[in-house]
């Protein structure tokens, strides 16, 4: 006879597990597995994705919700899926402020769609026939008692009650009658959700309008009002006052940023002279970024620019058009900066006692001392939040940081947070032209842009691998400003290319990203080299450039008109404004480039030839769906050709209904208008015009 088990312990309760009721797993956007937010702008459509799934038959859908970082919700969306994924599900949420936010994605049985199909199924094949009928208005009878529905859906439910529970026709006659537009509408609307999981929350950082886009501008303010003695040679540097009078010229051009390189002190001691030579003259002004002497450091102002107060008119000008002033942040030292003899442990000392100089081999920078924060770690970063906070009080919204890979990702991950926690509107962007991982790693510690490789990238092959990268690899968390050169930087392909490939480069660079910069002397064509390297000859690093815009731009020989035709696009599409939504498309030729962007109802087609010594002409190939315009808010991207929860009617009409596959495009570029379809001749000279900028416009 068997023992009784009445005295045995209860069962223990159910472990937690990783998976909910209905598994959500690979979400997007994720960094770091939560460690670091994902980022945003305000506005902008952020791609979320994730895999939902479950056991069995049931027809399963998901939504995204938007919360901001005191709890509400901002924006709930539903998640569409593609027939070749069909557990992948993607759409978008839209932030509206700028603030820390969190994405959670919730996963649940769509009860309407999976009885739906169960009875199409049965009753076609006369299986459980009035079962089915009977479960579909036992489903939709307690949808109707629920609190909160109106008179309208109520109307809707009780007509297809009424259908199923008719005694007139078929079935199969009842059902088609009961699934009426209004009730499939309504289901698609305010689906009934089953079993609703939800994933752990996913971190995003949504930063203001200027962190993601911006059209940036370079110039040396010791360049503009410069003026050389035509006797004797000698230079008059320019001022904070004579910069502030070419501030009219950028703001009308278009540019939202001015960008200074440093303007402090420069070192005497192992100055650099014309293109970096080691024999400087007396009055060559030396390397603005060997930074620090006698006159002080890096809380002081260069004596030749002006003062402080000059400082303080220059940004009340630059506000007054428009213009944000950035400042380079360079934290080096020249060898006679305060800090190399006030401070000598913020640097590496050499078993001789002398302090190691900068390089990068093969280059060698005997004018800056590099600092090694390994050896003063709370000092440095106590003086640098020191002077970031400076300059901030002077009216600087965004530092550039040169070299930022040559310090602590920790450093720069404290400082950061440290300075948005007191001003979330400070912007910092990355000056790191340096391997994958690190620039990844500065993205993720906090800094809102980052220069790119993106000047290197030239061929129709290049350009599309890597804009594929930028959108699907790092496009959660890296913002790249596609500067079209540098002081620093002066590619093979403008040294060669001709006019033709500074309008290529800067129709690129401003389509393609919604930050773009470009240095001074770009618009004038400057393309000399020094011999054997890819910057200028005659570097403006190293002395004192007289430019004749004015004069340049009379004559025609100036690209400033393009560049603001380009700029005022940018403002005018707000396509143009986003990173993530560019959609590859093909072309016959290798060196025609083809995208396009999409936002809402705003659809810019971009046809480049990236070829700037040849016309070419070719057919270029469009996925038609991605062109089509649609509400983010309550439609699926018409390219996911997916119905939706509750199947119900689809984001671009009733399945099976025809769709426009024509549509006119207008080139902003040269006003011309023309009819397009999937696959189109285009002829581009880059001598005339290189590239097509397209709206589209499916209505006439």
């Amino acid at each position: 006879m068997s023992t009784p088990m009445a005295d045995s312990a209860p069962a223990a309760a159910p472990a937690a597990t990783h998976f909910g009721r209905i598994p959500i797993v690979d979400p997007e956007p994720l960094v770091e597995g939560g460690a670091f937010p994902a980022k945003a702008i305000a506005g902008e459509l952020v791609p979320v994705a994730a895999t939902v799934f479950k056991e069995g038959h049931d027809i399963v859908a998901a939504n995204a919700v938007l919360y901001d970082g005191a709890g509400a919700e901002v924006h709930r969306s539903l998640l569409f899926n593609r027939p070749e994924n069909v557990d992948r599900f993607s759409g978008f949420v839209i932030p509206r402020a700028q603030g820390p936010h969190t994405i959670v994605i919730e996963g649940w049985v769509d009860e309407f769609a999976t009885w739906r199909h169960r009875a199409e199924v049965k009753i076609a094949a006369d299986t459980d026939v009035e079962l089915m009928l009977a479960e579909g208005v036992d489903m939709l009878d307690h949808y109707r008692r629920a609190p909160g529905r109106i008179a309208r859906d109520k109307d809707a439910l009780k007509a297809a009650i009424l259908a199923l529970e008719s005694s007139d026709g078929a079935p199969l006659e009842r059902l088609e009658r009961a699934l009426s537009p209004e009730l499939l509408a309504l289901m698609s609307r305010r689906p009934i959700r089953g079993l609703v999981s939800r994933s752990r929350p996913l971190p995003l950082l949504v930063s203001r309008d200027g962190a993601g886009r911006a059209a940036w501008y370079e110039f040396f303010p010791r360049s503009e009002g410069a003026r050389r003695d035509p006797e004797t040679g000698a230079w008059t540097s320019g001022t904070f006052a004579t910069a502030a009078a070419s501030l009219e010229r950028v703001a009308d051009m278009g540019f939202d940023v001015i960008y200074l390189p440093p303007v402090h002190p420069i070192g005497e001691v192992n100055r650099k002279g014309p293109n970096n030579t080691l024999t400087p003259g007396p009055a060559d002004p030396g390397s603005p970024w060997a930074v620090g002497s006698r006159a002080g450091g890096h809380d002081a102002i260069h004596p030749d620019l002006g003062t402080f107060a000059d400082f303080d008119a220059f940004v009340a000008r630059a506000r007054e058009a428009g213009l944000e002033v950035a400042l380079d942040l360079a934290l080096q030292a020249a060898p006679d900066h305060p800090w190399a003899t006030e401070h000598p442990e913020y640097f590496t000392q050499q078993l001789d006692g002398t302090i190691a100089y900068a390089e990068n081999p093969p280059k060698k920078y005997q004018d800056i001392y590099p600092i090694n924060f390994d050896r003063a770690y709370e000092a440095l970063c106590a003086e640098v939040l020191r002077i970031v906070r400076l300059w901030i009080s002077y009216g600087v919204t965004i530092f550039r940081v040169d070299n930022p890979h040559t310090k602590p990702l920790r450093f720069w991950e404290w400082l950061i947070r440290t300075v948005n926690a007191e001003h979330p509107e400070i912007v910092f962007l990355a000056e790191a032209f340096t391997r994958p991982a690190m620039m990844a790693g500065l993205a993720k510690a906090g800094f809102q842009q980052s220069y790119s490789y993106f000047t290197w990238r030239n061929t129709k092959e290049e350009v599309e691998e890597y804009l594929a990268q930028l959108r699907d690899e790092t496009g959660a968390f890296l913002r790249p400003n596609f500067f079209v050169n540098t002081p620093d930087i002066l590619t093979e392909y403008l040294q060669f290319g001709g006019p033709p490939a500074f309008r290529i480069r800067a129709a690129l660079a401003a389509t393609a990203s919604p930050l773009w910069g470009m240095y001074a002397g770009f618009e004038l064509y400057e393309h000399v080299a020094r011999p054997g390297a890819e910057e200028y000859i005659d570097n403006e690093k190293y002395e004192y450039k007289d430019r004749d815009f004015a004069g340049a731009l009379a004559e025609g020989r100036s690209l400033a008109p393009y560049v603001t035709m380009l700029n005022r696009l940018r403002r005018e599409h707000p396509a143009l404004g986003e990173l993530r939504n560019i959609v590859l498309h093909s072309s016959d030729d290798d060196s025609i480039l083809v995208f396009s962007k999409r936002k809402g109802a705003d659809v810019v087609i971009v046809v480049i030839n990236l070829d700037p010594h040849a016309t070419r002409e070719t057919t270029v190939h469009l996925d038609i769906d991605a062109l089509r315009p649609f509400d983010p808010y309550t439609q699926a991207p018409p390219e996911a050709r997916w119905e939706g929860p509750s199947q119900g009617a689809s984001a671009m009409g009733d399945e099976g209904e025809d769709l426009p596959q024509a549509f006119t495009v207008h080139d902003e570029v040269t006003d011309q208008t023309w009819e397009w379809g999937a696959h189109n001749y285009v002829r581009l000279d880059p001598r005339a015009e290189p590239a097509h900028i397209l709206t589209v416009d499916w209505d006439r």
